[in-house]
């Protein structure tokens, strides 16, 4: 058995109808991991209803909705506990999930970050596009998982069935040991929400940490829970905080070259998404390289004292997926 302290932490944000959905199972298939949720300032009953029916779930309140990145900083300084299972509040859990994951980290102690085989809940025999089979990044800085490529998605048919190192692992439903979570100073909380766990392992991985995937656990995730793909403020998030990432975490030799390439394919792919889905997000591309622009004083800051150039699994990317 297992002997690693484990904490599943599930943040809310006037998610009550998701809690009322999912919770129990995550309580009836984690009988040795202590439950947390850490709530962002709802304005719904979702506190009120995990203390009369979840009388075992530990809740935290956050003053204020810090977002994903500060919610999860905030209210993880409150929870001991050697790893720590991010999991989003949309996400349906499956028996022994948390075993396959546990026994990782118990055989490698390199190992920094786990994430599950991610599925859709409403087409269960499909990959969903939260993180799949695990997180990879090409050479222009697009990150892409096994079992999805941007909104290509693969039937699932056992051929992730492997555990294998990755990239980046989803913050759907993160396992990650609390001392590197730590060490790292959590997630960046100026990113608010999207991306910010591929920053973190894209750190872990900059000082010599490895990411791993399971396909032995297997948890079915809806997505979209709070912002929609829809939302302009969901592009005007990935866009922005995908250039912040970069210029934190890539080798300067690497970095002046793929920033211009980066920005003009922006603009590209914002004329794209204002044709497809409307002026908006054309909009929140511009918006987003302002944003960009803004942080970079304190990005550089935030630069780790290591950068490794070995950070993609594929090059070009976006030129085969979209030729082809």
């Amino acid at each position: 058995m297992n002997k690693l302290k484990l904490a599943i932490v599930i943040l809310n944000w006037n998610g009550k109808d998701w809690l009322e959905k999912f919770l129990p199972t995550v309580i009836h298939y984690s009988p040795n991991a202590e439950i947390y949720v850490i709530d962002n300032a709802s304005t719904d009953d979702s506190v009120q209803f995990i203390d009369a029916h979840f009388p075992t779930v530990k809740v935290i309140i956050n003053e204020r909705n810090f977002g994903f990145a500060g919610g999860y900083n905030e209210g993880l300084k409150q929870i001991d506990a050697e790893i720590y299972c991010l999991l989003n509040s949309d996400v349906e859990v499956t028996e022994n999930w948390t075993e396959p994951v546990l026994n990782l980290f118990n055989d490698h102690p390199d190992i920094a970050a786990v994430q599950p085989k991610i599925l859709d809940f409403n087409r269960r025999n499909y990959f969903e596009f939260a993180g799949a089979a695990g997180g990879l990044m090409d050479n222009l800085g697009y990150p892409y998982c096994r079992g999805r490529i941007f909104e290509n998605l693969e039937e699932d048919q056992g051929q992730y069935d492997d555990e294998t190192e990755i990239f980046w692992a989803s913050g759907a439903c993160l396992f990650i040991r609390s001392k590197e979570f730590w060490e790292q100073n959590g997630f960046d909380e100026r990113f608010f929400a999207h991306q910010e766990e591929i920053d973190l392992c894209w750190r872990l991985k900059n000082d010599g940490k490895k990411i791993f995937y399971t396909g032995k656990s297997r948890v079915y995730h809806v997505g979209g829970g709070t912002l929609t793909k829809q939302n302009p403020q969901k592009t005007y998030l990935n866009f922005r905080n995908n250039l912040s990432m970069m210029l934190k975490n890539l080798p300067f030799p690497d970095l002046i070259g793929l920033l211009f390439t980066r920005l003009s394919l922006d603009g590209i792919a914002g004329i794209y998404f204002g044709l497809k889905n409307g002026f908006p997000h054309l909009w929140a591309v511009v918006r987003a390289h302002f944003g960009f622009y803004a942080q970079v004083p304190e990005t550089l800051k935030r630069r780790g004292k290591n950068q490794r150039a070995d950070y993609h699994q594929s090059k070009w990317l976006i030129f085969k997926h979209f030729l082809h």
